[in-house]
């Protein structure tokens, strides 16, 4: 059991990217899980099974290349760099992973109007969960930049569908007690 965690770092080191899919899809799809489960629903695997593939197709990906174009855009680790960077994560990233859930799961699930669930979801889910909960809780939650572009404040929250986008721009903020970042 002990040597899971040393694996986990070395894939990630070496193959960062297939190795940020697969943890945020098995993260994501055990929360939906969970998500289920709290809610007294036997698990829906139908469900999870639509949630993880829309996860591992766009979200993941999106992810990973958008906090990468972030950070060669707003390049530093000082607090106004890091602030730009969740702004612009906000503003413009989040939006466009709320519009691809919505959408996605609406092409997965069959329906009509793939739009319907947008338009009647996008501004209860933007406004209630990405301003008040993703800002606050993100720049504290990094102060060093992991192997992993997943944001630990995201984990208590995976139920909630929310990609763990994270801010690996927030891990770029000052390392403490004067060490240099790695």
């Amino acid at each position: 059991m002990a040597g899971w965690w040393p694996a986990l770092s070395r894939a990630a080191r070496r193959h960062p990217w297939p190795t940020n899919v697969l943890l945020y899809g098995s993260l994501v799809s055990a929360g939906d899980v969970l998500q289920q489960r709290l809610q007294g629903r036997e698990a829906n695997w139908r469900q999870t099974r639509r949630v993880a593939t829309l996860v591992v197709t766009f979200h993941a990906n999106f992810d990973y290349v958008w906090l990468g174009l972030l950070e060669r855009a707003l390049p530093g680790r000082a607090p106004h760099a890091v602030l730009a960077k969740l702004l612009c994560d906000q503003v413009v990233g989040a939006p466009i992973a709320v519009s691809a859930f919505y959408v996605g799961m609406s092409i997965l699930q069959g329906k009509d109007d793939i739009f319907l669930d947008l338009k009647q979801k996008f501004w209860n889910t933007y406004l209630s969960y990405h301003l008040p909960l993703c800002l606050p809780t993100q720049p504290p939650s990094l102060p060093t930049k992991p192997p992993l572009r997943m944001c630990p404040a995201s984990l208590p929250l995976l139920g909630t569908r929310r990609r763990s986008r994270a801010l690996a721009a927030a891990a770029e903020m000052e390392p403490r007690h004067g060490r240099p970042a790695r």
